[in-house]
């Protein structure tokens, strides 16, 4: 991390996040800020003040690699219970580069064409290109999880799955992919909020699904099958980060700093000129 960085960062928050050996979902508070000695105040205003770094990360990454058929790029992929935040991260942390440098990607239930082919089949055609930044707001992880939790695969296929994920997920970090996984948590108490406050406010109906209740029901289930995919799918080239969810600012602060240490550690520089740039400046002149 650069020295400004470090100013309001205690510890470098990735390590902190990451789901390693032993990991246990169950001993995370929500309500925590691992590595961040600031409050919400200075947190909201530390995410602005970064946004010019990020964005010029992103714009030297497109301009160095868009046009390349193999290079470098960074996938961000969202994980996380209803109303833990992920549009928020979308808007606040990934919304402060150029668009035309991002590619989003929202998974929803397959359709009935997905589900004649294998549950990578409509991933991989949603990987980023080459100088892109790639978000996926819910995933492959979807597969495992959904599939787990409400019995739609049995073991035997769910396990395949597993390491069918790590095959593909070694396969992008092998042709140059930077994979940032990170699962927003929250409480179910935060979540029960977060859900009546969309019942209390008319610009929040929309939001609404009464079908978050029904999986909310299902939260012991959900929890097991998270804790199950970190411990089989937090690998070396894609480790899964946990990131406390209950404070909204110090979620997208942190998700924020993962991507920044993505993006440094690809250290995209400014492509040279292709062209003689005396003579266009004579050109220019006389035009």
């Amino acid at each position: 991390m650069s020295a400004t960085t470090t100013q309001m960062w205690s510890d470098d928050p990735a390590p902190l996040l990451r789901a390693g050996k032993g990991f246990r979902l169950d001993q995370v508070d929500p309500e925590s800020t691992p590595g961040y000695a600031g409050g919400k105040k200075a947190g909201k205003k530390f995410l602005k003040e970064r946004f010019s770094e990020l964005d010029e990360l992103q714009e030297r990454l497109f301009a160095a690699h868009h046009d390349e058929e193999a290079g470098p790029a960074v996938l961000l992929v969202l994980q996380a219970m209803d109303t833990a935040g992920k549009g928020g991260i979308v808007r606040h942390v990934v919304g402060a580069v150029d668009p035309q440098g991002v590619e989003l990607a929202a998974f929803k239930k397959p359709t009935k064409d997905e589900l004649s082919h294998d549950f990578l089949w409509r991933i991989r055609s949603r990987v980023p290109g080459p100088g892109m930044i790639g978000v996926f707001d819910r995933s492959h992880y979807e597969d495992v999880l959904i599939g787990k939790v409400r019995a739609l695969a049995d073991e035997k296929e769910i396990e395949r799955r597993y390491e069918a994920i790590n095959d593909f997920e070694a396969e992008l970090a092998e042709a140059g992919v930077r994979i940032v996984k990170v699962m927003l948590h929250i409480s179910p108490d935060e979540q029960k909020d977060r859900l009546m406050e969309r019942l209390d406010r008319p610009d929040k109906y929309w939001k609404y699904n009464p079908g978050d209740v029904d999986e909310r029901l299902l939260w012991p289930d959900y929890m097991k099958a998270y804790q199950a995919v970190f411990e089989r799918t937090s690998t070396k080239v894609a480790p899964w980060h946990v990131v406390p969810g209950n404070r909204k600012w110090y979620a997208r602060l942190a998700v924020q700093r993962l991507l920044l240490n993505a993006l440094e550690d690809i250290d995209p520089q400014w492509p040279a000129a292709d062209f003689n740039i005396d003579v266009e400046r004579e050109r220019l002149a006389e035009s």
